[in-house]
């Protein structure tokens, strides 16, 4: 499985460098990575709360005034656009429970140097806005789903009623024209990785990129990634069960997922491994919080803060460079400890 994931990556790798060679100016940071892509997070709060991400109680939540407007989120970007910034992903917490978020797509949408707008959702809220968002701008989403069962579903999320609304928004982002369309599932042993096999089945038919993804280990999920962690290894192996797996370079996108295809499949599926084998050596992305905390690793204590500096009208550049020049080479989580992940709670808190 080493050697498959090692084909994969390197099928991935030739994608990135052939478009990397006809791409503009560039941020780089101290290890010569190339930084083009920025995950915003809008909110802190969510409509859901997932085992594995957030506590049952939720999380004592920033104050409206601490978080960025759409303006300022705006003008963030066209300073890191000027600077190479070309792509950018609207995350969370939820982001679909923000008020009014096709204006700040508009508003990125418009942006010089901005090629590409995506979103990650739990798809709760999408049904209604799945139309608003494509016209607005947007034109990937990806979308959690770690069930195909009702019942469980509702048991992840734990928050009743929410299989019903996930599908209806999946099938509001398809006939929106959303492409293409990934679903992440995040893997549980004893909780749905009996379910393996029923995901990479739809990958033979729809046009759906399947991604499974490792349980990272944050303060407050620390049972479950201790209890129930499935490496991308056992989940390939499983897989190969289903037919035989091609690495494929994938669908366009910015994440850190390998892929592969079954023979003659209309969609894909990866593996998302941020234990069992790290991506930091292509890691391409920064982080903005909602407030206002630019974070050159998802993980460790490292952040920088934007909105000082942008609400006393004092230039950003020189912060987004001291933030490239000490981002990390890669991230030290270890499984089943906290120590790694810079003080987080919950991924809610800076948007996976």
């Amino acid at each position: 499985m080493s050697d498959l994931l090692g084909q994969a990556a390197a099928t991935r790798k030739a994608a990135e460098v052939a478009r990397a060679a006809s791409a503009g100016p560039a941020m780089t940071d101290g290890f010569g990575r190339r930084i083009e892509y920025l995950r915003i997070s809008v909110t802190d709060k969510c409509n859901l709360r997932c085992v594995y991400c957030m506590p049952v109680e939720g999380l004592p939540w920033l104050r409206r005034d601490e978080i960025l407007t759409y303006e300022e989120i705006a003008e963030i970007v066209r300073v890191l656009a000027r600077m190479g910034l070309r792509r950018v992903r609207l995350t969370g917490g939820e982001p679909l429970v923000r008020r009014d978020l096709p204006a700040l797509v508009e508003l990125l949408a418009a942006t010089p140097g901005i090629e590409d707008i995506a979103l990650s959702t739990n798809a709760v809220l999408l049904a209604d806005l799945a139309e608003p968002l494509r016209a607005a701008g947007v034109r990937r989403v990806n979308i959690s789903l770690d069930s195909l069962r009702p019942e469980r579903i509702d048991a992840i999320a734990r928050r009743p009623g929410s299989h019903g609304r996930i599908m209806r928004g999946i099938e509001a982002a398809e006939r929106a024209g959303f492409a293409p369309i990934k679903v992440n599932c995040v893997v549980m042993r004893g909780r749905n990785d009996d379910e393996l096999a029923d995901f990479a089945r739809m990958t033979l038919t729809r046009p759906w990129h399947v991604r499974f993804i490792e349980v990272m280990p944050l303060a407050e999920n620390l049972d479950v990634s201790a209890r129930e962690f499935v490496s991308a290894f056992e989940v390939l192996e499983r897989l190969r069960a289903i037919g035989e797996l091609e690495p494929v370079a994938g669908p366009e996108g910015n994440g850190p997922a390998t892929y592969f295809q079954f023979p003659g499949a209309a969609g894909t599926v990866g593996v998302i491994t941020p234990m069992s084998h790290n991506y930091c050596e292509r890691c391409n992305r920064m982080r903005l919080t909602a407030n206002g905390q630019l974070r050159p690793c998802l993980f460790g204590d490292l952040q920088f803060d934007l909105r000082g500096p942008l609400r006393r009208g004092e230039p950003l550049e020189p912060v987004v460079r001291a933030a490239l020049h000490v981002k990390p080479e890669r991230h030290h989580l270890v499984q089943g400890s906290a120590a790694g992940s810079g003080g987080l709670l919950a991924l809610s808190q800076i948007g996976g």
